[in-house]
């Protein structure tokens, strides 16, 4: 790899990484140029910093807001180098500012296929997301807030006080619009308790 070569693959890895809070795969950094010898040598000289198996940062990029989330959404990458992980249920509702509830865990929906084990503090929902059920954050992907509703709505840890505050805050700022979330709710099964609320707000 000549100059020339170092310095592009640098700046593809540069501009990667720094979308994803600073952090790569192996397979990224293999895209951008680096195979394993010029991996190697970049950890031993500290240019690089292994985080896990297959999982490496820049050091010069700070790290993002929201870091803890985007290394989760890398560890849940496929054989394809795909994050499987989304953001969901309470954590999803913190993100979007809905209702004051602090979850103790992490949520994430994966496949139903999906089979490697939560790392400590974090809670595996397994269902078949629609894309339009998703949107990009940066770094990682949140369920939207219509979904997020309907996600929470079956879980027993969320109370209705909590349930119910959500419900109006995303009427309120226009994330849900009312006859969105009547449809969705008519066509949940497990969202009973959502739909006693939607119309309490109606």
């Amino acid at each position: 790899m000549n100059y020339r070569d170092t310095h592009e693959s640098l700046r593809a890895l540069y501009a990667l990484a720094a979308v994803q809070g600073g952090y790569f795969t192996a397979k990224q950094a293999a895209a951008s140029g680096y195979d394993y010898p010029h991996l190697a040598y970049h950890l031993q000289a500290r240019n690089f910093e292994r985080v896990s198996h297959g999982l490496y940062r820049l050091p010069t990029i700070p790290s993002a807001e929201h870091d803890d989330l985007i290394r989760l959404s890398l560890w849940s990458r496929d054989r394809a180098d795909e994050p499987q992980a989304v953001v969901s249920h309470a954590s999803a509702l913190l993100l979007h500012q809905l209702s004051e509830v602090l979850p103790q865990r992490i949520h994430l929906t994966v496949p139903p296929s999906f089979r490697k084990r939560p790392p400590q503090g974090c809670t595996l929902h397994k269902a078949q997301l629609p894309v339009k059920d998703s949107e990009a954050r940066e770094g990682f992907s949140v369920t939207t807030p219509l979904r997020t509703l309907l996600d929470v709505a079956s879980e027993p840890g969320i109370t209705e006080e909590q349930l119910s505050r959500a419900v109006e805050d995303a009427l309120r700022r226009g994330l849900v619009r009312e006859s969105e979330l009547r449809k969705a709710v008519a066509r949940t099964a497990s969202a009973a308790r959502l739909e006693r609320l939607a119309v309490l707000t109606g």
